[in-house]
């Protein structure tokens, strides 16, 4: 179930998230999970935002797919060329047609009781030693930040386990703080995990 105060905000501040782009940090961790990937390799880009990763992995000569639940996002991606769709995480249905899926910061937009539903359809969705790359925002519980949106905040322990119940192998993570749309700078996890 999309939340409509988040797409909402994103909507009306689409410009300021485009106007973040791709920073080297970002850069850096797209070009370690493509070097996970086959040459050439399918890729989701979950909750894509404005294109600008789906389009660098696109740049690099991977066959890429995108989604968001936000239409002036959809727009803006399809503007960079990228094969975007409207659509929620509900809506993966997919049954092992990715090499890769990118995830970044983009389900910690919804509800921590969903997360369980939405592994599993990214781990259905992969093929046989496909790799999940996954961005969420540290902390513990649910609220909204200062623009409305809705996060689901998540500690390493709790997310590993979450990707083992979900079928996922060879778990890695890595921490880093960065400045977010609030201006507030965020500490944050990323992880890989490979479907068996």
């Amino acid at each position: 179930m999309v939340d409509r105060e988040t797409v909402t905000t994103y909507s009306e501040k689409a410009g300021d998230y485009a106007a973040l782009g791709c920073n080297r940090g970002e850069q850096n961790q797209l070009n370690a999970f493509l070097a996970l990937l086959p040459a050439g390799g399918s890729i989701l880009d979950l909750g894509c935002g404005p294109g600008f990763h789906a389009e660098f992995m696109m740049n690099k000569g991977f066959a890429v797919r995108a989604m968001d639940a936000t239409p002036a996002f959809i727009e803006a991606a399809q503007a960079r060329g990228v094969d975007a769709a409207l659509g929620h995480f509900d809506d993966l249905s997919d049954v092992a047609a990715y090499d890769g899926i990118w995830a970044n910061f983009s389900l910690l937009h919804a509800p921590k009781d969903k997360f369980p539903h939405h592994l599993a359809a990214i781990h259905l969705a992969l093929k046989p030693h496909g790799v999940f790359y996954l961005g969420l925002k540290l902390g513990k519980g649910e609220k909204r930040d200062s623009l409305g949106r809705f996060y689901a905040y998540f500690e390493e322990v709790e997310l590993r386990d979450y990707l083992q119940q979900a079928g996922f192998t060879n778990i890695t993570a890595s921490y880093g703080e960065g400045p977010g749309l609030t201006g507030s700078i965020d500490k944050f996890i990323i992880l890989t995990a490979w479907r068996a």
